[in-house]
């Protein structure tokens, strides 16, 4: 059979999209729509599924902490839990978790406050991190600690990054809580007051003051501040850092914040990113933890998901899916077929064909519009067949 015999429905270059695109007949519009739509799409999961917040987990901003989670969640041996509900706290092992809070919203109280103590009390480790003083001071009075943040600005006028307010804790204590970390690089902290029974685990250089920059230096009391301390509680541990910004992105990898961090997470099991009092999570993010929380839910999505598929990828999804209808409700015919069994003419209906075909493509030769009538005919054969 020649080129020229060839069944129009049978060539994927004249009935598919190349052989649109050589003829000329893509319907540039419906295109353009169908990008925007891609688009719109892609935007609306990128809203969804990311924040805005400061300090927020899924904020791959300069002030989120996206990459302190994911450095988290990619340690081996380590399970990341994100919990919105402080009730979350009663499921946890206290001995094997770590608990993050930072610079949060709202205050801990009555049952929320009482859950957190409960596991700081029973073994775990809370580490508390904020610069403004209240709510994080409320948490760590809430659960029975003696250190408190101040509240003030810190700021060293000689061992700084980028400014004074961007002082270097140049003292950090050896031990494994510290990870290894010889200084720390600050971002508008202030300075935390250990009481009497913590062990201070970083400190400024001697020449940091609390005071905004229009304090007069003369009068200032400069002084090797505490930025970081560690103190028990019940069995467990609470650690008080006066600078929340240390875990964000723009300032985790800073000399040597991720290495600080790390130390404090690295022998749990279990690290616990706490935001129920604080950032509130993307809609996306926050359905992924919904479904992963109940076994249920995940089981009839996927049940659904699987449905859909074996739909799509059948070889007629409209007639798998109207042949499983109700045969009162199923349509006995498509309008195409209503139209054509009202003419009832078969010459007619080829002829009718033909002139609507002439019309849209009035370079075809006769010849081409009889092989694509044809073709027409034995697809609308093979469907009625399927039927």
């Amino acid at each position: 059979m020649s080129s020229r015999d060839r069944d129009p429905s049978d060539d994927p270059v004249a009935t598919g999209v190349v052989g649109r695109l050589v003829r000329g007949d893509v319907a540039w519009p419906r295109v353009l729509l169908g990008a925007v739509l891609v688009a719109l799409v892609v935007a609306l999961l990128a809203l969804g599924a990311t924040s805005t917040s400061a300090f927020g987990i899924y904020n791959p901003a300069w002030d989120g902490t996206s990459e302190f989670r994911q450095s988290v969640a990619a340690e081996e041996g380590t399970d990341l839990t994100v919990v919105r509900d402080a009730a979350a706290y009663d499921s946890l092992d206290p001995d094997e978790t770590v608990a993050f809070v930072s610079a949060p919203d709202e205050s801990y109280t009555g049952d929320d406050a009482a859950r957190v103590r409960e596991f700081v009390e029973t073994g775990g480790t809370l580490v508390v991190s904020e610069n403004f003083a209240s709510p994080g001071n409320d948490l760590l009075s809430a659960v029975g600690a003696e250190s408190r943040v101040d509240g003030r600005l810190l700021r060293d006028e000689r061992a700084y990054a980028n400014g004074p307010a961007m002082p270097i804790a140049t003292n950090v204590t050896d031990s494994a809580a510290t990870g290894g970390a010889s200084q720390l690089s600050l971002n508008y902290a202030t300075a935390v007051d250990p009481g009497s029974n913590a062990t201070v685990l970083a400190r400024t250089s001697p020449y940091a003051y609390l005071g905004d920059a229009d304090a007069n230096l003369s009068a200032v009391e400069l002084d090797s501040y505490p930025v970081a301390a560690v103190e028990s509680v019940g069995e467990g541990s609470v650690v008080t850092v006066g600078d929340p910004s240390i875990a964000i992105n723009a300032m985790i990898d800073e000399p040597d914040n991720r290495a600080f961090l790390t130390g404090l997470s690295d022998d749990a099991d279990t690290v616990v990113v706490d935001v129920s009092h604080a950032e509130r999570l993307p809609p996306l993010r926050a359905a992924v933890l919904t479904i992963r929380a109940s076994p249920a839910l995940g089981l009839g999505l996927g049940l659904v998901g699987i449905a859909a598929i074996a739909g799509a990828a059948t070889r007629r999804p409209w007639l798998w899916l109207r042949s499983r209808l109700p045969s009162r409700r199923r349509p006995s015919a498509d309008a195409a077929d209503r139209a054509l069994s009202a003419v009832g003419d078969e010459e007619a209906i080829a002829a009718a064909r033909a002139e609507a075909l002439r019309e849209r493509h009035p370079d075809w030769d006769a010849e081409r519009v009889q092989r694509v009538i044809t073709a027409l005919n034995r697809t609308r054969r093979n469907e009625r067949d399927d039927e």
